[in-house]
């Protein structure tokens, strides 16, 4: 019940400005969009891998950098948390968030040291975005992200 309380919490403010990018959808205002924004940054900061995911449908799916997507909430909640874990000092800044065509562009910079399981100890300061498509029901249904893999390897000492 608690976490059905925590997942309404979240998407209630989503489902009545009802964000979707689809043609025939209402588009959220920019205050609108910045809201849902600084709160999937919460969530992220949050260190709640099911808070990241409740901002997604549950068929939503989160692709990093072309990789394999993540798809359904569990496997997003899995893919965020390998984040938390790998920096457990995580800190996400939300830099930007814009409307391009029919896509939310979330513009972020992560910073944090890389002290979890297996970690190089190293600090990491990344920036990236992800584009976003939402449903009907206000729901992320797409995510792709991307950040230079090339420089944070750099920054782990990989």
């Amino acid at each position: 019940m608690k976490a059905r309380s925590a997942h309404l919490a979240v998407v209630a403010p989503l489902l009545l400005a009802l964000v979707a990018c689809s043609p025939g959808s209402m588009r959220m205002t920019p205050e609108q969009l910045r809201d849902m924004a600084t709160r999937y940054t919460s969530a992220w900061n949050s260190r709640d891998p099911e808070a990241v995911a409740a901002f997604y449908a549950d068929s939503g799916s989160l692709t990093i950098n072309d990789g394999a997507p993540a798809k359904g909430r569990k496997a997003i909640a899995t893919t965020a948390s390998s984040f938390m874990m790998a920096f457990p000092d995580l800190d996400l800044v939300m830099d930007q968030v814009s409307l391009e065509a029919d896509r939310v562009v979330y513009k972020w910079t992560l910073t944090g040291t890389n002290t979890g399981p297996g970690g190089t100890g190293r600090s990491v300061r990344i920036s990236g975005q992800e584009r976003w498509h939402f449903g009907r029901d206000g729901l992320i249904t797409d995510s792709r992200g991307s950040f230079d893999e090339a420089d944070y390897r750099r920054q782990l000492g990989q």
